[in-house]
């Protein structure tokens, strides 16, 4: 499984949706998908998934809109740490 359907799965799974509902380019927040407290459960995940480490002034809009942006967001940590 890639990074973005492991993402979709993860966050289907903490939302009770079905995961085919929930495209790349999907607006989570502003779907109603996620809220604060999911968004505390994925940066869990995120970190221990993918062993990146998500900084406070990174948690904006831009990094986790949607599964594309996690995913960039999360490739470009993977870069700055290799």
């Amino acid at each position: 499984m890639d990074m973005k359907d492991t993402l979709r799965h993860f966050i289907a799974e903490k939302t009770f949706s079905n995961p085919q509902s929930i495209l790349n380019e999907t607006a989570l927040f502003e779907e109603g998908i996620f809220d604060s407290m999911g968004l505390l459960s994925l940066i869990n995940f995120i970190e221990s998934e993918y062993q990146v480490v998500t900084s406070d002034v990174e948690l904006i809009d831009d990094n986790f809109r949607s599964i594309d942006t996690i995913a960039d967001f999360i490739q470009r940590k993977q870069t700055v740490m290799a």
